[in-house]
């Protein structure tokens, strides 16, 4: 059966300072409740809503990353319907339905293994407040709270073309989105609720049904994949699938039925009367270009072309702005691109739990920075370590935050270069292994168990280069 997976996604513009139309603040986590509040985000009567100008460039330079349109006028409307955590009873946003006033539109964005997805608009909007269920949730509260906070936040919308149908497309999608805001330096996504996400999902040909509530970007993928066998399930029933509004049960996994599905006429758009049309005007993009950051995707192409990364590392790096600042941190105090990669990509991202994985903060509970880094590929490079003990070093780093050499120097980790040491550990291992010997006087790659032996003495401290032509030399006096 035909699947078609549209996406709605959210990113509030926490590189600001104020909200979208008033001078509160967009710091609201860990406030109390209704104080980071005015009379403009509230909705009382005789106030008037005052544009944020660099909400504005912000979402243009979102428009622009997606290959967008922008137009050179845009206008607010008021969308309006009635539910406890919007204060004016409509939301301040914009709308396409007579004429392209939004700030952005037709664009597409390539993922993946070049798969590509069309932006059907990008609109700037505010932010609603936040219903708090008394015991967590909608089913079993006796009573619900409201949290204005939240009200007025600066946020854009992208909305996709239903141009998905596997679940797995629709994660990689999001990631791309969000490391895209991260390294335009719009959206922290770190923060929770900065980024958020409905699904609309529709299978052969049927009524779309949107999945609200999504949590996290795994938790959309396993939503969607839910729908589409429930939906699939009901059409092979001959079971009529209503257009309607479903939440995600993160509990249970599974689908739950909110509410009818509204039309575009329910929400009875008419422009905001309160703030006149913007001019934009040609130059406005030529002026926003220069001033953006460098993309994931060229950050992607200048590892692979300037810095001798492989693709597959690259797309890792480029995936977390944090990580991928991180890698070009190191590399300013050990200049080895490849070497230092492979510790952070195959290595450090090791120790990071899932749930700070999905979360997008890597680096969070480590003790590590740029320097831990950059002095072990050193000390690997350098054959000062080796790469197994380098390993355990790290292991001992993450925690503790001490550097790569103390570790290496309280565990007599570091590699024993004096010859006349080794030589000691070769001339024990003869003694202790004199069958092994007598094998490698007749098939020379039987030294390498005596390379072993002498490595395991030494506690994996010995040169191997060195130790092996200890080992062929004395095989040599013996024989």
């Amino acid at each position: 059966m035909q699947t078609k997976i549209g996406l709605e996604i959210h990113c509030q513009l926490t590189g600001l300072k104020s909200k979208l139309f008033c001078s509160c603040g967009t710091d609201y986590r860990g406030k109390e409740p209704n104080s980071n509040v005015c009379p403009t985000c509230l909705g009382l009567p005789g106030t008037l809503p005052l544009l944020n100008k660099k909400a504005v460039e912000f979402a243009s330079m979102i428009s622009l990353a997606l290959d967008c349109r922008v137009p050179e006028e845009i206008m607010f409307y008021r969308k309006n319907y009635f539910y406890p955590d919007l204060p004016k009873n409509f939301q301040l946003t914009q709308y396409n339905a007579y004429g392209i006033t939004s700030i952005g539109v037709d664009g597409s964005l390539q993922y993946g293994d070049d798969k590509v997805a069309r932006i059907r608009r990008v609109q700037l909007e505010e932010d609603p407040g936040r219903v708090v269920y008394e015991s967590g949730s909608m089913e079993k509260s006796l009573y619900a709270l409201v949290d204005y906070n939240r009200a007025g936040i600066p946020l854009v919308e992208i909305v996709t073309e239903p141009d998905f149908s596997d679940p797995k497309d629709v994660r990689l999608f999001l990631n791309k989105i969000t490391s895209i805001v991260e390294h335009l330096g719009v959206c922290d996504t770190k923060l929770e609720g900065s980024v958020r996400c409905d699904v609309n999902v529709s299978v052969q040909g049927g009524l779309r049904v949107e999945i609200k509530n999504v949590g996290s970007f795994s938790e959309a993928e396993k939503a969607v994949r839910y729908e589409i066998a429930r939906q699939k399930t009901m059409v092979s029933r001959n079971i009529e699938v209503k257009a309607e509004t479903r939440h995600w049960d993160d509990a249970r996994k599974i689908t739950k039925e909110s509410r009818s599905k509204e039309e575009e006429q329910d929400y009875r758009y008419f422009p905001e009367p309160d703030i006149p049309a913007i001019t934009l005007g040609k130059d406005f993009v030529l002026s926003l270009k220069p001033s953006m950051p460098e993309l994931p995707d060229a950050r992607k192409e200048r590892f692979i072309s300037a810095l001798g990364l492989s693709p597959h590392v690259a797309q890792v790096l480029i995936e977390n702005k944090e990580l991928a600042d991180f890698f070009e941190l190191t590399i300013k105090l050990y200049n080895s691109p490849k070497e230092v990669a492979n510790w952070i990509v195959t290595d450090l991202i090791s120790f990071v739990d899932e749930k700070d994985r999905e979360g997008g903060n890597l680096l969070a509970g480590l003790k590590v920075g740029p320097e831990h880094i950059a002095e072990l590929a050193r000390m690997v490079e350098q054959n000062t370590v080796n790469r197994t003990m380098a390993k355990q070093i790290l292991g001992q780093v993450v925690r503790t935050g001490e550097m790569p050499s103390v570790v290496a120097r309280k565990s007599q980790a570091t590699r024993i270069a004096d010859s006349s040491v080794i030589a000691d550990a070769v001339e024990a291992v003869f003694k202790a292994e004199q069958s092994a010997v007598a094998d490698a006087r007749q098939n020379p790659n039987a030294a390498n168990f005596l390379l072993g032996k002498v490595m395991q003495l030494t506690k994996g401290r010995a040169d191997p280069k060195t130790a092996l032509e200890l080992i062929n030399k004395k095989l040599r006096e013996t024989t």
